[in-house]
């Protein structure tokens, strides 16, 4: 799978890698960009069903995840950066009810983050750990919004009509075929004449570069700081001097990164104090600490993680240092199974986070999920009982009661997530802790359905039509035994109106291929 993501740097409507997660802003303010197309030959729902089938792709692979405590506090900032873009009147009303707009994380060491059509967006843990603060972060999602809200994919097709049609399916063909065969990928994406590829990489650069122009401005709009981006490019720099093969500007897809780091430095003019990173918060020094330790799954990289605690923290005297050491190793500990190591080193942490509040909260959720990993659901449910009503709490006590099979706690948990679903309808993490609260709670046909829902929401369709029509049986069967109550009779309305949404969906996604 880590193949299939090497490729989305080649792609052309933003899939940015290596040298590409934010690009050149310009330095004169009277350069024009070409026509790019209008991108009217491929319509906003076309667009949502071909990242939907990138994305079905995706869900498959175990590297992509949902962690909702990194989810959440990257969704904090492109929230942020979406409604920037509205008020500047960069994202449409339409665009805005009709893309997907949702966030994965991929278990990824590559300084990475790609963005798909329909609004999708993938952010790799690597980035998450080296970025230094919230704006540099903002900087990359910025770029990438940029790359959405301009539709650059039905632009290129709109371009690239009278050249060649077979541009977007074989960018399509390529992700499918990536996992089989990278060396067929790459020709999927990359194969044509020299001359259409050339016009390619042309218009690859004019995209980017107003993605640049307008990422810029979203970016800074939304209050981030404009020298964030400019310590980005510095960090893309280092991070891609390995992989840069030196060629000539105008044979890649992208500017050069040293150009691109001088066109941001004119564009920023008066507005940045300082071209060096800035020093981050508590909170962003923890949520780094929690993707580097998300994404050490082998023994050496955790006992590494360990190392650096107990050989460093007793020497180190900058607080957001100490606190990410200390985060990530309590992390390291659990993953050991050390729960006693562990809960002492989250004790000196809510110390040195004490009287900031997003921290201590950041913290109050990792001693709770740790309790939950020692086997002290209740502690878990204790800690989190004068939490707020966000995400992370949500879910984290829905494992934790869970955990307790306690049926009040249960009956507790099903109205909870019942509510939160419904504001949250396409929550498919939720989904599936309802569907085993609903099991505890001897409420079959409701677990069954929510089951599906799960499955539906990654896009599974074929797993969710099967668990329906389990459900379809498992209601006929109750009715049989004339055990199908008001409550059950409705669910079962509901489980035969949502297969014939599936099935028609199924049916249509047969029908385009």
């Amino acid at each position: 799978m880590k193949k299939l993501f090497s490729l989305f740097p080649r792609c052309w409507f933003g899939l940015v890698g290596g040298l590409a997660l934010v690009s050149a802003a310009w330095a004169q303010i009277d350069q024009r960009l070409p026509d790019l197309g209008d991108g009217s030959s491929l319509s906003v729902q076309q667009e949502r069903r071909l990242g939907e089938s990138i994305m079905r792709q995706l869900w498959r692979d175990p590297e992509v995840m949902d962690d909702p405590v990194l989810t959440a506090y990257v969704q904090t900032i492109w929230t942020a950066l979406r409604a920037s873009a509205k008020d500047l009147g960069n994202l449409s009303a339409e665009l805005d009810e009709s893309y997907a707009w949702d966030l994965l994380l991929v278990r990824d060491r590559t300084v990475n983050a790609f963005a798909l059509p329909g609004g999708y967006m993938g952010v790799h843990l690597g980035l998450i750990a080296v970025v230094s603060n919230r704006d540099e972060l903002a900087a990359v999602l910025g770029h990438e919004l940029s790359h959405v809200t301009q539709r650059h994919i039905a632009r290129m097709q709109d371009s690239q009509a009278k050249q060649t049609p077979w541009l977007v399916g074989s960018f399509l063909l390529g992700v499918l075929a990536a996992s089989r065969s990278p060396d067929a990928a790459n020709a999927l994406i990359m194969g044509g004449t020299a001359s259409v590829a050339q016009g390619q990489l042309n218009f690859s650069r004019d995209m980017e570069r107003e993605a640049d122009r307008l990422g810029f401005s979203v970016t800074t709009h939304a209050g981030f700081e404009a020298q964030g981006m400019v310590s980005m490019f510095q960090k893309l720099a280092q991070a891609s001097r390995l992989n840069d093969s030196g060629g000539f500007p105008y044979l890649r897809t992208h500017p050069l990164t040293t150009e691109r780091i001088g066109d941001m430095q004119a564009r920023m003019g008066a507005q940045a104090t300082s071209t060096q990173s800035q020093p981050g918060t508590l909170e962003h020094a923890l949520m780094s600490a929690r993707a580097r330790a998300l994404m050490s799954t082998r023994a050496e990289e955790i006992e590494g993680l360990i190392h650096t605690y107990q050989q460093d923290a007793p020497r180190e005297t900058n607080r957001l240092r100490l606190a990410s050491m200390a985060y990530a190793a309590a992390m390291a500990f659990a993953q050991q199974r050390n729960d006693a190591q562990a809960a002492d080193v989250v004790t000196k942490l809510q110390s040195w986070v004490q009287g900031d509040a997003r921290a201590e909260r950041s913290v109050r959720w990792l001693a709770a999920d740790l309790q939950r990993r020692a086997g002290q659901p209740k502690a878990c449910v204790d800690t989190l009982m004068a939490s707020d009503n966000e995400r992370p709490e949500v879910l984290l006590k829905a494992q934790c009661q869970l955990a307790l099979n306690d049926a009040t706690q249960t009956r507790a948990l099903v109205q909870r997530l019942q509510f939160w679903l419904a504001q949250h309808p396409r929550d498919a993490l939720a989904w599936e802790w309802i569907a085993q609260a609903y099991a505890q709670n001897g409420q079959a046909l409701q677990a069954v359905r929510a089951d599906a829902e799960s499955r539906a929401v990654r896009l599974d369709e074929v797993a969710a039509i099967d668990r329906l029509r389990a459900g379809q049986t498992l209601a006929r069967q109750l009715a049989q035994k004339g055990q199908l109550d008001l409550a059950a009779q409705q669910e079962a309305s509901i489980i035969d109106a949502r297969l014939r949404t599936l099935e028609q969906t199924r049916l249509e996604l047969l029908r385009s291929r």
